[in-house]
């Protein structure tokens, strides 16, 4: 995504934060975002060298501050991380952190002897990856139908396959969706502002769950709201959130994942590096979106699928567009991507059915110029309003009526369908493993797609409907 772009969201992920100061990195380039004035590092012996070495090479350079070089978090907890403050967050602009990039300098040469990495960004790890909602849910008629469709099928609660969705939370009536009769979990924590506007990916936990659901309907799915600050957490908090969805509910057969960030490395992020090796462990397959970024940069946790040690414990997954037979062209690709499933124009359950649910709505969608969808782009510079009557010269957001459905797009969605398609094959071949049913799986499965040029692994239920592909609008 163009930096311009990227500004215009930028504030409005900054307040989601908490106001949290965060910055642009690296060098500007909007590849991920991270946490002004901190830096993480492995609690014990790890945290005292690195606190040492920052505090001596800033004693050294007359523009640092050395005294601002202190531990900002307990020294142990289950994460294994701790934050250690280097300068003063509100000092500068959201462009980059100097006290930040001397410290990771400072330990070039420590990690160099170790072998192995000392020290971290604390990065923001986003359902937005750069914190542009390229793509928001827009209403559809209870008429259009689910797409994907229900599949056959019954529920057994003997046999049910577990799913554990990681995301915004329910909204507050879903219960009121016949789709979602079995799935439980936390309430959506604000699903409006108090001008009474829809939040940023309010609804992306519902959705995802009646995609699962849809796909594979002997399933017990729980959605936590661990992504509750508009689908994002920094990477501080975010292995503590991960361990606590599965302590409430126990480790489950799938964990369907659909936030991320790049970090510019290839050895994973050091923020939940304790969780993954709990995970390995376990018997739990985690399925992880790989980022709507276009990017060939390894997106974690999702590129977990290209590292030795848990190719068998992820799967990463990218979109296809509404045809199926190309890669979408926002999915990041590369690699690490393991397999590719329907991403573009899902219809998916956004509320519940009791009755139409108004909302005072800021849409924003792609930019048809990079993207080549046939509908109005909102995002982007010099400003981003994401209104959609904006074209009729008017400023007010739109009133608009979900009656239980929405469209939308995002490698946040082929994921859940990858998930449901696993939990399925698990259910038909009454195979207890879900790492192993997710070999077997892909072993059986013919399908490919081209992404760039490449001929990829695709799977795609056999409910969903391919959409026509519209040729981009006029450039105005």
């Amino acid at each position: 995504m163009a930096p311009q772009r990227f500004h215009e969201q930028f504030e409005q992920i900054q307040r989601s934060m908490r106001d949290v100061p965060l910055a642009m990195g690296p060098d500007d380039s909007a590849e991920f975002i991270y946490e002004k004035g901190y830096v993480l590092v492995r609690d014990g012996e790890d945290a005292r060298v690195v606190e040492d070495t920052v505090r001596a090479h800033f004693t050294a350079e007359p523009d640092l501050v050395q005294d601002r070089v202190r531990r900002a978090s307990p020294q142990t907890n289950r994460s294994g991380i701790t934050r250690i403050q280097v300068g003063d967050p509100g000092e500068g602009d959201r462009a980059g952190d100097r006290p930040v990039a001397h410290a990771l300098r400072a330990l070039r040469e420590s990690e160099g002897r170790a072998g192995r990495r000392l020290v971290s960004r604390n990065h923001l790890v986003s359902i937005a990856v750069n914190s542009c909602p390229g793509d928001e849910p827009a209403p559809v008629a209870l008429a259009d139908g689910l797409n994907p469709a229900q599949a056959e099928g019954t529920y057994d609660a003997e046999s049910a396959i577990g799913v554990l969705v990681v995301d915004t939370g329910l909204m507050r009536d879903f219960r009121s969706s016949p789709l979602l009769a079995h799935t439980d979990g936390d309430a959506q924590i604000k699903e409006c502002d108090d001008d009474g506007v829809l939040q940023q990916y309010v609804g992306h936990g519902t959705f995802i769950a009646g995609l699962v659901a849809a796909v594979a309907p002997n399933t017990g799915i729980t959605v936590r709201n661990s992504l509750n600050d508009a689908g994002a957490i920094l990477e501080s908090e975010f292995g503590e959130k991960l361990f606590e969805a599965v302590d409430a509910g126990g480790w489950p057969d799938i964990l369907s994942l659909s936030a991320g960030t790049s970090n510019g490395r290839t050895d994973g992020l050091l923020g939940i590096e304790a969780f993954m090796r709990e995970l390995r462990d376990q018997r739990t397959l985690l399925v992880a979106a790989a980022g709507n970024n276009g990017s060939a940069t390894p997106f974690w946790p999702a590129a977990y699928a290209d590292l030795p040690d848990y190719q068998d414990v992820v799967l990463s997954v990218g979109a296809l567009r509404g045809d199926g037979e190309f890669g979408a062209c926002f999915s990041n690709h590369g690699p690490w991507v393991k397999v590719y499933a329907p991403g573009e124009r899902l219809t998916g359950v956004l509320t519940g059915f009791d009755a139409p649910m108004p909302y005072i709505y800021q849409h924003s969608t792609y930019d048809t110029c990079r993207y080549g969808f046939g509908y109005a782009c909102t995002c982007v510079s010099p400003r981003h309003t994401g209104v959609l009557s904006e074209q009729g010269g008017s400023t007010k957001p739109d009133q608009v009526m979900f009656e239980g459905l929405a469209h939308w797009s995002g490698t946040s969605f082929a994921t859940p369908l990858v998930a449901g398609l696993i939990a399925s094959h698990m259910s038909a071949q009454q195979e207890s493993d879900p790492r192993v049913a997710r070999y077997k799986m892909l072993a059986a499965n013919s399908g490919y797609a081209e992404v760039r040029g490449a001929h990829v692994a695709a799977l795609r239920p056999g409910t969903w409907r391919p959409v026509p592909v519209l040729p981009p609008a006029p450039r105005s």
